[in-house]
């Protein structure tokens, strides 16, 4: 059964999980960390699409070290991968790696794994303890959850507002009613999504750029802009 050290190894790959989040869409952000004999051999999280889940950044971290995988505890956010899409399985690289016990936060709702990652690790003599820190990991892909499990989207509503409910005066000038420290959350929440809607009012009144322009992000890509139209409006776009 998970216990305290365990906690703190699932935290620690939580907060790997953290640091990705801005960078892996479509993928899921996860931490990965391997320890063995009450020490950590290797850590790792998940890279930009294509590039490696964080159980493989964590193996390699390990034998670039120069440690002994055999027999080792690792420590994950998400389930094991067991598919081959852009990179291979990671159950499968897990378990020629000689780990000999997976502790997962987050089973994988995503049809081609759910499940079948644990069902591999236990298949291979594998100790498997899943759960731990599950409400905390949730809140890691919350739209990539929702998109396995629901097939919808995860929608956020930004709306900034003067305390009487008016988001501009009545001449329509409108600048900035919001602070600097809500302006730096929109744009985390903004480095988070895949796409940015607006309506095409706001693109003619405002000219908005629709972008992330915090560079300390470092998103790979600009999420997709996009704007609403209602039908029958003429207007110059």
């Amino acid at each position: 059964m998970p216990n305290s050290f365990d906690t703190d190894m699932m935290a620690r790959a939580l907060r790997l999980a953290r640091q990705g989040r801005y960078r892996t869409r479509p993928n899921p952000a996860v931490g990965c960390v391997l320890v063995k004999d009450g020490e950590i051999i290797g850590e790792g999280s998940t890279q930009p699409a294509g590039g490696n889940h964080a159980e493989i950044e964590a193996l390699q971290a390990a034998r670039q070290a120069g440690r002994e995988l055999r027999g080792a505890t690792v420590y994950v956010t998400l389930e094991p991968c067991s598919h081959t899409g852009k990179t291979g399985p990671c159950s499968v690289a897990l378990v020629e790696a000689g780990i000999s016990r997976c502790v997962i936060a987050l089973q994988d709702p995503n049809p081609a794994v759910g499940g079948s990652g644990i069902k591999a690790l236990a298949a291979a003599g594998v100790e498997v303890d899943i759960g731990l820190l599950e409400a905390e990991a949730e809140t890691v892909n919350p739209g990539f959850l929702k998109r396995m499990r629901h097939k919808l989207p995860l929608v956020r509503v930004k709306l900034a507002a003067s305390l009487d409910g008016r988001t501009a005066m009545a001449s329509g000038e409108s600048q900035w009613i919001t602070g600097a420290a809500a302006r730096a959350d929109v744009q985390r929440l903004r480095g988070r999504s895949g796409a940015i809607v607006t309506g095409v009012d706001t693109v003619i009144a405002d000219d908005p750029a629709l972008t992330v322009r915090d560079d300390s992000l470092d998103i790979p890509a600009q999420p997709l802009r996009v704007v609403l139209e209602y039908p029958g409006c003429h207007r110059a776009r």
